[in-house]
């Protein structure tokens, strides 16, 4: 392994602890990261690889068996966990504000419930969470909106605050 590679790999520890906080929150304890050492294709990069642990199973299985909605998921626990570490680590500087685009389509209805928790979360510790959705149960979970409304002149932006 270089030293690049080695330094990437403790600094990729660092977000898959935060983000297995995050995640394990969302999955309701169900799933974690977990950082492996192997070497990708060609032998090459080792220890840039995360893995899920499931609980539900025991075992710890590649990230690309998660369905789409797990996907979204540990997706999203990746990006807070790296928002963590940056915000720990850069002398109090916090990110805050969050953009998401889409993804909520693939959830079931309990797993919505349990990511919009940790979103809820995130606003009330003073963070900004934008999110792009077309799902219609996302409107009774968001109190303040910005519709897109098209029509012959173009589009424009109507606020409703609920």
């Amino acid at each position: 392994m270089s030293l690049r590679s080695y330094v990437l790999a403790a600094r990729l520890e660092e977000v898959a602890v935060a983000g297995s906080a995050r995640l394990r929150r969302m999955s309701g304890g169900r799933y974690e990261f977990v950082h492996t050492d192997a070497a990708g294709r060609h032998g090459r990069r080792g220890g840039l690889g995360l893995d899920v642990r499931d609980d539900y199973t025991g075992a710890v299985r590649p990230a690309k068996t998660l369905s789409g909605g797990e996907t979204f998921m540990a997706s999203l626990a990746l990006a807070l966990g790296l928002a963590d570490v940056v915000a720990a680590e850069s002398g109090g500087m916090v990110l805050d504000t969050l953009f998401i685009d889409e993804g909520f389509g693939s959830l079931d209805s309990d797993t919505l419930d349990a990511v919009m928790g940790v979103l809820d979360e995130l606003r009330s510790g003073g963070r900004v969470v934008g999110v792009v959705s077309h799902v219609d149960e996302m409107r009774q979970r968001i109190p303040s909106r910005l519709h897109v409304i098209r029509d012959s002149a173009g589009s424009r932006l109507q606020a409703t605050t609920a």
